[in-house]
């Protein structure tokens, strides 16, 4: 797809520009995985037990563990080396990438997001793809994604999703569980339901609330109720809902909100967490305050 830049309305179309060295973009991208792909970075050029060198190592909001690799040249097997990282991964004890998780982001920031050890993923990043790679992600079933960057003139990048659709995420996610030897059920696995038990009625109807406004935004809003809240995402995640007895803690991603009585509160850098902002709904005029923040939130992600 063209890319444009408005010129005293006159439309002028952006060159692609080559990219000299991958490498270049792998540093690029590992400087910048929360705005990119809304990830914890982990380690780069990681060495596995065989020998291999894992590209970028991260884990995603949910705590799933996440491989990814570039592709360097149009003849590179980067889905058969993925697979093979992937499977090695499997080998690996839970708490070996606990102690990962905790050396990078710190203690705190592990606790938060846990780790889904059963739904590893794997993203590839390369400027194309040939139609073998096409056919061989789609008979997989793994949480393989593969995504397309472009460089422009002008300093423009863009990173593309080409394979990945909402109903495909989810049944891989059901596969990886029955693969465990697990059900999805919503006795063993988060469930709104679940959340929802923790605050009083007061509670509970705020959040009903608020989660009808929210979802209203945009057809594309998804919600996905994790292991400690409910997260409303676009490609990234822009509001994480924790359910109080007593109130919603409600945590935003990192701009610089219109907040005139100043409801937003900082969450310290040294936690290491991607929404660093923090609000409370204690009240419906608490609510009535929260939605213009969450909207800012949400329009940080578009």
């Amino acid at each position: 797809m063209p890319i444009f830049r408005v010129e005293s309305q006159r439309l002028r179309k952006l060159v692609i520009a080559p990219l000299e060295k991958e490498r270049h973009l792998q540093a690029l991208l590992e400087a910048n995985l929360s705005e990119a792909l809304g990830l914890h970075f982990l380690a780069s050029e990681y060495v596995t037990t065989r020998g291999g060198r894992i590209d970028t190592l991260a884990v995603d909001e949910s705590g799933c563990p996440v491989i990814i690799e570039y592709k360097k040249s149009r003849n590179d097997t980067v889905i058969n080396q993925s697979l093979s990282y992937l499977r090695w991964l499997g080998t690996q004890k839970k708490e070996f990438f606990e102690k990962l998780v905790q050396d990078r982001l710190g203690t705190d920031a592990a606790k938060r997001l846990g780790l889904d050890w059963t739904n590893p993923r794997v993203i590839c990043i390369a400027e194309s793809f040939s139609k073998f790679d096409l056919d061989t992600v789609e008979v997989v079933p793994l949480r393989i994604e593969l995504m397309r960057y472009r460089f422009y003139s002008d300093d423009v990048f863009l990173l593309e999703p080409v394979n990945v659709t909402d109903d495909a995420a989810a049944a891989l996610e059901t596969q990886a569980l029955r693969r465990a030897g697990r059900q999805q059920t919503a006795e063993e696995g988060p469930s709104l339901e679940s959340l929802l038990a923790k605050g009083n009625n007061q509670t509970r109807a705020r959040f009903e609330a608020l989660r009808e406004w929210v979802l209203a935004l945009d057809e594309e809003v998804r919600e996905k109720p994790n292991r400690l809240y409910v997260a409303y995402r676009m490609t990234r995640n822009f509001a994480e809902v924790h359910i109080q007895q007593n109130a919603l803690q409600i945590y935003l991603r990192p701009v610089e909100y219109s907040d005139p009585e100043n409801k937003v509160e900082r969450i310290p850098e040294g936690y290491n967490w991607t929404m660093n902002r923090r609000t409370y709904v204690r009240s419906d005029t608490d609510l009535s305050y929260a939605k213009p923040l969450i909207e800012q939130s949400y329009r940080d992600v578009l």
